[in-house]
């Protein structure tokens, strides 16, 4: 495998374009975008969740995904992007307790460090929370956690995968279509054409993120996915003391920034995205402040939305399918948690020619079931539908 184009610049195509080059393969990374990680990856909330994954077999992919970003930190140095915080969690009934102790329960069980903890305890995790904000008497506390820079993540592989092969970067690159060995069912996808510009290639990545299943259509292939908007607007940096815990609570999700700052996302108010967007900044601004006083005082510095490529049971697109051979996809919602175990193991696949039984329940030609198989993704589908219900 000698020449492969990879189509997206946010995490996953950065990642799987890293691990190209370290194999030797001429990688062409076209983005349609200005520049990298302009998508999905530079408008999210970017927090390792994976103690909220489920089944057990996915919990253990964003497991090595997690662990992958500490190897990937030592392999290319610099900047780190990966940043090491509790998650703290509460609920505001008992029912929604009662949850989230089992659910901890299920974490320990599974290996993963969690503990209970009274409310208190939020004195020394996260003192800039007005302990008033949390009815609960006891708040789950995951260690191990981390948020992530993620343009920084993609910058980082993309400059260590060009120090380490052959990489080829265009930005405002949009392509338009697939060239392909014939015209009958199966013909094997040979290149991309991108306006006036043909790229032959032994082999395409479709790593286009929301855009995936458009890609996927030149070629007769339909994805099972949807696109999910997601509103994220960060502060400034707080006044007195920074946010030392990410928060998931009712209604907001809360995480630092690398100046100091919050970012706020609430699944309630993107549930709402689909009208007036108006005010819906504002809205999470609120929010933040009555969880994280000091936000008062720090004025919201971006706020952007963000397209989710959300697979229809949850799990990730991953692999190439009979009716378009060459022509492999990279599809996650959980990507910039699963882009380093994903992008290693595409990359294997890829160069070597095999498929890997690691990657075996992910394939884009699967049966793919009503019901979602990640439980978080189900929790955030459920306050979406109660929030629509309440508008």
């Amino acid at each position: 495998m000698n020449r492969v184009v990879v189509v997206g610049a946010g995490v996953l195509g950065a990642c799987v374009t890293y691990h190209l080059a370290r194999a030797g393969a001429h990688v062409i990374l076209l983005e349609q975008a200005p520049g990298p990680a302009a998508g999905t990856s530079g408008a999210t909330f970017a927090a390792d969740v994976t103690h909220l994954k489920t089944p057990y077999a996915y919990y253990r992919l964003n497991r090595q995904g997690s662990e992958g970003h500490l190897r990937l930190a030592e392999e290319l140095g610099g900047p780190g992007w990966r940043h090491p915080v509790p998650l703290v969690q509460w609920a505001d009934s008992e029912d929604g307790q009662r949850a989230l102790r089992e659910k901890a329960a299920r974490a320990r069980e599974w290996g993963h460090d969690c503990r209970l903890a009274p409310a208190a305890a939020l004195r020394d995790l996260a003192p800039a929370v007005d302990p008033a904000a949390c009815p609960a008497d006891e708040v789950v506390v995951h260690g191990g956690g981390a948020w992530f820079d993620a343009p920084r993540f993609v910058r980082a592989l993309l400059a260590a995968a060009a120090r380490r092969g052959t990489v080829e970067t265009h930005y405002g690159t949009a392509v338009t279509g697939l060239t392909r060995d014939g015209k009958h069912a199966g013909a094997l996808v040979t290149g991309v054409r991108t306006g006036t510009r043909t790229w032959h290639a032994d082999a395409v990545v479709n790593c286009a993120g929301p855009g995936a299943d458009r890609l996927a259509d030149l070629a007769g292939v339909r994805l099972p996915l949807r696109r999910v908007p997601g509103l994220i607007a960060t502060s400034g940096p707080l006044p007195d003391r920074p946010l030392t815990a990410i928060l998931s609570v009712p209604g907001l999700d809360l995480r630092p920034t690398a100046d100091g700052g919050v970012l706020a996302l609430s699944w309630e108010i993107d549930a709402r995205l689909r009208g007036a967007v108006d005010g819906l900044p504002r809205e999470l601004h609120r929010r933040a402040r009555e969880l994280v006083p000091a936000v008062a005082r720090a004025r919201i510095t971006d706020a952007r939305i963000g397209i989710r490529p959300v697979p229809l049971d949850g799990l990730p697109l991953v692999g190439a399918v009979p009716e378009a051979p060459g022509l492999y996809h990279l599809v996650s919602h959980s990507g910039v948690t699963l882009a380093p175990v994903l992008g290693r193991l595409a990359a294997r696949e890829i160069t070597g020619g095999r498929p890997l039984p690691e990657l075996a329940d992910y394939r884009p030609g699967r049966p793919v079931a009503d019901a979602v198989h990640d439980e978080n993704l189900r929790a955030m589908n459920h306050h979406g539908a109660k929030s629509q219900a309440e508008v």
